[in-house]
C-alpha cells in the first residue's frame, strides 16, 4: 500500500509465518483510513498497520488475533475521527470485550486472548498502540529506537532493575505477558499505551510479533529495513527469524516515510495564482528597456564630448 500527501508518502508491506509452531497464531492487517472532515477543513486519509499474536492452542489464538484486528478496522475505517488516539482506546476496548465473549461462549475452558500493536497515520502523523508484547520501533537516523513497552514479565523486572536485558532475554518466563486482549471482561484503564509521533521524511516503522525477539539483534533489524523496500524488508525478517531457528510465529509490517517534492510552476498555466507567463517577462522587459537606455545616454554623451 502506498499513501501520499503534500509532504509525505508513506508505503508499506508486511509478512507472516507459523517460523517454529505447527500453526500460525498471528494475524497482521494492512487497510486504508479514509479522510474525514474537520470543520471547513479534510483530515488526511491514512493507513492503518495492526498486528496481534494470538494466544489460547487449539486455534483460539487464531481466534482471538483475527477478532482483533477485524475490530479495529471496523472501528477506524467505517467510523473515521480526527482524535486517532481516542479512536483507538475504544477500539482496543471493543475488540477485549468481543475477544472475551466469543471465549466465554465457546465454555470448556476455551478462554483465549491476543498481543495487539496498531500504528495508524494520517499525513506525517502517526499514533501508536498497544496491549501485550508486540512491539513498533522507529528506524530514525541509522538509530532503532523501540517506541512501545512490552506488558511482560520480564519487562516488568527490568524496568525494577532485577533483571538485565541480556537476562530477560533468556528467562524461561519472558513469554508471560501481563496484559493481553481477552483475558479480563474488561481492559485495564491504563490500556492500551498511546504514542503519537510526526513522522520524517526516512523513517522506517516496525511492527513486530515476539518471534524476533530472541534471535534478530537491533543492528539486523536497522540493516534489513534500510536495505530493501517495505514487503522486502517483512519478507527477510521473517526470513532471517526462521533461519537462526526462532520457536514462535514470526510477523512483521513495515511501513517507509519518503518525502515528496512539488516542483515550483514556472510555465504558463501551470498555476493560476502564479499569474502565467506575464508574471516573469514584465520585469524582463523593465530591465532590457533600463539597460538599452543607459546605453543611449552614454552614447551620446560621447558624441557630445
Amino acid at each position: 500500500m502506498d499513501e501520499g500527501n503534500n509532504e509525505v508518502r508513506i508505503a508499506v508491506g508486511a509478512a507472516t509465518d507459523a517460523g517454529g509452531r505447527d500453526g500460525n497464531e498471528d494475524a497482521v492487517l494492512i487497510a486504508e483510513i479514509p479522510p474525514v472532515a474537520r470543520g471547513a477543513e479534510i483530515a488526511d486519509a491514512g493507513t492503518l498497520m495492526a498486528l496481534a499474536d494470538g494466544m489460547g492452542g487449539h486455534q483460539r489464538g487464531e481466534v482471538a488475533s483475527k477478532l482483533a484486528i477485524e475490530t479495529v478496522q471496523a472501528a477506524l475505517v467505517s467510523n473515521p475521527h480526527t482524535d486517532m488516539a481516542l479512536l483507538l482506546k475504544q477500539a482496543f476496548r471493543e475488540a477485549n470485550r468481543t475477544i472475551f465473549r466469543n471465549g466465554r461462549e465457546a465454555g470448556d475452558g476455551a478462554m483465549m486472548g491476543t498481543t495487539l500493536v496498531v500504528a495508524a497515520t494520517r499525513g506525517k502523523y502517526v499514533t501508536i498502540a498497544n496491549v501485550g508484547d508486540s512491539r513498533a520501533y522507529l528506524v530514525r537516523a541509522n538509530r532503532l529506537t523501540q517506541i512501545t513497552q512490552d506488558h511482560s514479565l520480564v519487562a516488568e523486572q527490568v524496568s525494577q532493575g532485577t533483571l538485565t536485558q541480556q537476562e530477560a532475554r533468556e528467562s524461561p518466563h519472558r513469554n508471560i505477558v501481563t496484559h493481553a486482549l481477552g483475558q479480563r471482561e474488561k481492559l485495564d484503564q491504563k490500556m492500551p499505551n498511546i504514542f503519537e509521533l510526526t513522522l520524517l521524511p526516512e523513517d522506517r516503522l516496525l511492527l513486530c510479533s515476539d518471534g524476533f525477539y530472541d534471535v534478530v539483534e537491533d543492528d539486523d533489524f536497522v540493516s534489513v529495513l534500510l536495505r530493501n523496500d517495505p514487503d522486502s524488508a517483512a519478507r527477510r525478517l521473517v526470513e532471517l527469524a526462521n533461519e537462526r531457528g526462532t520457536t514462535d510465529n514470526v510477523s512483521a509490517v513495515v511501513a517507509e516515510v519518503t518525502p515528496v517534492r512539488v516542483l515550483e510552476p514556472v510555465l504558463a498555466g501551470a498555476g493560476a495564482d502564479r499569474g502565467g507567463l506575464g508574471t516573469y517577462l514584465v520585469p524582463a522587459l523593465v530591465l532590457l528597456g533600463a539597460v538599452v537606455f543607459i546605453a543611449l545616454v552614454i552614447l551620446a554623451l560621447a558624441l557630445l564630448g
